[in-house]
Formats: C-alpha cells, sequence, structure tokens
C-alpha cells in the first residue's frame, strides 16, 4: 500500500479523493452510531454503570484529543498526513472487535471496565488519525468550497446515522422484549460490527491522494506555542474552551434523562435523534451556502442562542404527568435543535480551518481540539458528579388560584437531578457567547444583515406559493363561477 504524498495532484485525483473522504467518513459514522452515541449509552445503562462512569463514558472520546500534540511530532518527522492517519485509524478501529469475547469470558461489571479500557484505545489512537486528517483535508479541498464540501458530507452522514439509528434502537428493543437473555451479547454484537464498517472505512481513506506538505523544522513545543500566541486564534481558543464545557456538562446526559427520568425506551431516544436529524438534512444545504456567502461567526450568533433555549426547554420535559405531554415536548425540542447544532457544528469546523495558516494547519487545529478536549473532557464527569449531588434536592415554583370549586395548582418550575444540569450548562453557553465577539472573521457579515437576507427569501417564497395557490386553486374555481353565472 503506498501512502506516499504526491507532488502535483490533478483534478481528477483532487475529486476521486474527496469522493474517498466522504465514503471513510460515512464508515466512521456508521461505527459511531453502532458503538457510541445513544447506543453506548444505554449499553452502559444495562450494564450497571454509575453516573460518574457515564459521565467518563462521555468524555474518553473528547479527553484523548490531548494526544494530538503526539500526532503533530509524527507528522513532523515522517511529514505523512496520509500515513499518520490511515495507520491511526486502522489501530483505533481494530480493538473494537475484541469486545466481542467480552461477554464469554468476563463478568458483567469486568467486562464493563475492560470496554472502558477498549474505548480508551479507540479514540486514543481516533484523535492521532484526526489530527492529521485535518491538516490533509484541508490542502486537499480548496479553501472557498470548504462549506459546500463539509455541508454535503454533514447531509450524508446524518441521513445514514437516522437509519442506522433506527436500526439499533428497534434492534435492542426487540431482544429486550423477546430474548432479554440475549441482550448483553446483542450489545456487544452491535457494538463489533460497528467496528468491521469501521475498518473498511480505513480502507477507503488509505485510497485518498494526499498533496505534498511543506516541512516544518520547528520543534512540536514551539509550533504549539503559535496558536496561543496568534491573538484571534486564541480568543477563538477560549470561546470554544467555555462553549464546550457549558454544553458537556448537560447534553451527554440527555439520554440518561429520558430513560430514567421520563421512563421511555431507546426507541424514543433514537426516534427524537431521528427528528434532530431529519431537521438537519432538510436546512444543512443552505446553512452551508450562508457560510460561504457570510460568515461563519454570524451563523453562530444566529443559531447558538436557538440551541441554548432548547437546552433550558428540557427542564419542562419531565413536568407533564401525562408521558405524551413530554413526547410531544420533546419533539418540538429535537426539531428545533437539530436545526441550530448542524449550523453550530458547520460554522465551527470552518471557522477554526478559516484562521489557521495553511502552512501550520495542523498545529492551529490541534491545539484548538486539544483545549476544547480538556473542557470537554471534565465537563461530563463533573457534570456526573453534579447529578448525584442534586440527587436528593428539589427545586419547585408555583402558583395557586382558588375560587369557590376549589383549589387548582400550576407549576412553573420544577428542578430537580438532571434538570439542573440543564439550567447550569444553558446559561452558562449564553455567558461563553459574549467572548465569540472578540474573534475576527475575513469577509464577516453582522447577524442583522443575515437575518433581514433570510426574511427576505422567506417573504419571496411565500409569494411564489401564493402565485402557484392561486394558479392552481384560484383558477378552477373562478372558471365554476362562470358557469354558474351562465347557468342562471
Amino acid at each position: 500500500m503506498n501512502l506516499r504524498p504526491s507532488e502535483i495532484l490533478t483534478e481528477q485525483q483532487v475529486q476521486s479523493g474527496q469522493k474517498y473522504i466522504l465514503k471513510d467518513s460515512l464508515a466512521g459514522e456508521a461505527m459511531v452510531n453502532l458503538s457510541g452515541g445513544a447506543f453506548i449509552t444505554a449499553m452502559a445503562l444495562h450494564l450497571g454503570a454509575s453516573n460518574f462512569q457515564i459521565g467518563l463514558l462521555a468524555s474518553l472520546p473528547i479527553l484523548t484529543n490531548i494526544f494530538q500534540l503526539f500526532s503533530i511530532w509524527l507528522v513532523q518527522r515522517y511529514n505523512n498526513r496520509r500515513a499518520v492517519a490511515v495507520v491511526g485509524s486502522f489501530l483505533g478501529r481494530f480493538p473494537m472487535l475484541f469486545a466481542a469475547f467480552l461477554p464469554f469470558m468476563f463478568s458483567t461489571a469486568m467486562g464493563l471496565k475492560l470496554l472502558l479500557v477498549i474505548l480508551f484505545a479507540h479514540y486514543f489512537f481516533g484523535s492521532i488519525a484526526g489530527a492529521s486528517w485535518n491538516a490533509w483535508v484541508k490542502d486537499l479541498i480548496p479553501e472557498n468550497g470548504l462549506g459546500a464540501f463539509f455541508s454535503h458530507r454533514t447531509r450524508l452522514v446524518t441521513i445514514l446515522s437516522a437509519v442506522l439509528s433506527l436500526f439499533v434502537s428497534f434492534t435492542i428493543d426487540y431482544v429486550k422484549a423477546h430474548y432479554i437473555d440475549h441482550l448483553t451479547l446483542t450489545y456487544y454484537a452491535i457494538f463489533v460490527l460497528g467496528g468491521i464498517i469501521g475498518l473498511v472505512g480505513v480502507i477507503w481513506l488509505s485510497r485518498a491522494p494526499e498533496p505534498m506538505p511543506i516541512p516544518v523544522k520547528e520543534n512540536v513545543f514551539a509550533q504549539f506555542k503559535k496558536p496561543l500566541g496568534d491573538k484571534n486564534f486564541r480568543n477563538l481558543l477560549k470561546f470554544n474552551a467555555a462553549w464546550a464545557f457549558a454544553l458537556n456538562l448537560a447534553v451527554p446526559f440527555f439520554t440518561v434523562f429520558i430513560m430514567k427520568t421520563i421512563g421511555l425506551s431507546l426507541s424514543y431516544v433514537i426516534g427524537f435523534t431521528m427528528l434532530a436529524q431529519a431537521s438537519n438534512i432538510l436546512t444543512i444545504k443552505k446553512v452551508g451556502r450562508l457560510t460561504d456567502r457570510y460568515s461563519n461567526k454570524t451563523l453562530i450568533h444566529i443559531c447558538a442562542p436557538v440551541y441554548i433555549v432548547c437546552i433550558l426547554a428540557w427542564t419542562y420535559a419531565a413536568m407533564p404527568e401525562s408521558k405524551l405531554y413530554s413526547v410531544l415536548i420533546l419533539a418540538v425540542i429535537s426539531v428545533v435543535s437539530g436545526v441550530a447544532t448542524g449550523g453550530i457544528a458547520l460554522a465551527l469546523n470552518n471557522i477554526g480551518m478559516k484562521l489557521a495558516p495553511r502552512r501550520e494547519a495542523m498545529a492551529y487545529m490541534s491545539s484548538l481540539n486539544m483545549v476544547v478536549a480538556f473542557f470537554s473532557a471534565i465537563s461530563p464527569i463533573i457534570g456526573g458528579l453534579l447529578a448525584d449531588f442534586f440527587a436528593t434536592y428539589q427545586l419547585v415554583w408555583d402558583f395557586q388560584w382558588k375560587d369557590a370549586a376549589g383549589v387548582e395548582t400550576f407549576q412553573l418550575i420544577n428542578l430537580h437531578s438532571w434538570s439542573f444540569l440543564f439550567i447550569i450548562g444553558g446559561m452558562m453557553a449564553f455567558v461563553s457567547l459574549r467572548l465569540l465577539n472578540k474573534v475576527k472573521e475575513q469577509g464577516e457579515v453582522q447577524k442583522d444583515r443575515v437575518m433581514l437576507y433570510m426574511q427576505a427569501r422567506l417573504r419571496k417564497q411565500i409569494r411564489q406559493n401564493s402565485h402557484t395557490l392561486k394558479g392552481g386553486v384560484l383558477k378552477p374555481v373562478q372558471k365554476v363561477q362562470t358557469l354558474m353565472r351562465q347557468a342562471s
């Protein structure tokens, strides 16, 4: 297998490379859905994981990003980002296959601990591969097409994620209902399947070409100091760190909240996820165009407050006595948050790549990932400890209406356990947005101008629909009226 970079890439090679990158992204997303996310949380709950272990499980993929410093050293020594990305991906995905033996050789408690070890190895090598992947892809894709490429990638990945999430939820719920004794084995089998698909993605990734990188002779720590010395990029680091800490304080526990507090099954969790993904799919293409036309920072200023409101709205999901109302509230939150998170994720990725100098993209992106990883990793661990602390506390705010028929009580707020995390995380996220104002982005457009543009597009679409309505419905009505007048 030849993993050496090429001096010159033709347009055909660039297009082909982007297709292989997309294929690997789809394989990686399949692996994540079959061995991560809501699935891995449900699996951990089934194995008896504590709140602290769930928080640790959520922090692993982020904590291991700290080791991206090692990736910089490897690329500097061998000047081959493609080889580092491919080998790192293989070493990260191969250990997933060992999970197949855990239920046969160890007890449930020991199996959970060894699963954490396997996941640590998976995320450790994945972080090394991801750092070199970022620099590789930045050189492979033209800068003016980053928004279009990643929005298309996000759309395909989201569609695949929705399909696989549905498959996993139905499989788990069916086994739980009919073959409960085989539930643990089913969890591990799906986990291993994700590893196998991930290895197929490594083959596709190895076929994508790499343009010859410009060698950097500075040592690793000198490279790492450069982004920290860049005032504008340092402001971006501060915002990303604060934003990630605030969100990861609460978001990793949404699945636990739905299953343990509200009492819904994994199928509901996946269903809400699919609603969010569907709204993401329908809007991500337009969002990508907005980032290329205006700026990523502007998009964050629009989408972030919407997502924060969604986080705060989670506190009301467990308040209704009827589960039907809880499901309706969660469905609305999922749809709105799906649009917001799609825009935020795309903009955060693009703005980091945009502010990173081409020759030093790997050091800049790695420093961004590492700083964000540190705060994102400690956040869910702290969240798990806070959840245990607030488990015995409750804050209720209501008012009463008295009349001749009696007394009616209307509940405004009922905070308990996880709800406290949602309030704390949402308020901290609002505060972190102030740090974004200090980041300067080329081509930045004021939020008000973008909102005016979106309103104009909406009015235009309404007018077009009204013309269609008149042509398709009003004309036949007018014809009927004419015939009636003739008949009379």
